[in-house]
């Protein structure tokens, strides 16, 4: 049985300014609910994936700030190869990649200027990492 993705979450509409929208892709339903949660009680637009099938239909239709990537998703599909193929479509998209059963991963793997967060993390980590990427790639939005 495939996992379903999380719902997605997004701030309410009376916030003002542009927000920024975070693609979390994780095929575990609790650690995506956890990541989702914490990204949007910050004040992001958080949209979820399952695998990465769905996530280039999001991406396809959806303008994303931020990927946040588990690598080993459901129905065999991969974060690595979704990075590259969103990449590839769009050269700046800020990547985050996360993994419970590797500790690294090698430059040739990843994007260029993309991040690694092994699991388990912290969610407040998670923010202050996506706070900070966002602000480095977006300085006159911080």
């Amino acid at each position: 049985m495939i996992p379903q993705a999380c719902a997605a979450f997004s701030v309410p509409a009376f916030l003002d300014g542009p927000l920024e929208t975070i693609l979390v892709v994780e095929d575990e339903a609790i650690v995506c609910e956890l990541a989702a949660e914490a990204l949007s009680d910050e004040g992001y637009r958080v949209l979820t994936a399952a695998d990465a099938l769905e996530a280039e239909a999001i991406l396809a239709r959806e303008s994303v700030d931020l990927l946040f990537t588990d690598i080993d998703l459901a129905r065999n599909t991969n974060g690595i190869a979704l990075a590259r193929h969103a990449r590839r479509e769009r050269p700046d998209l800020a990547v985050v990649y996360t993994s419970g059963g590797r500790g690294s991963l090698s430059h040739g793997e990843a994007v260029a200027q993309s991040v690694f967060v092994p699991k388990p993390y912290r969610p407040s980590d998670l923010v202050a990492l996506t706070r900070d990427i966002l602000r480095r790639s977006n300085p006159h939005h911080a």
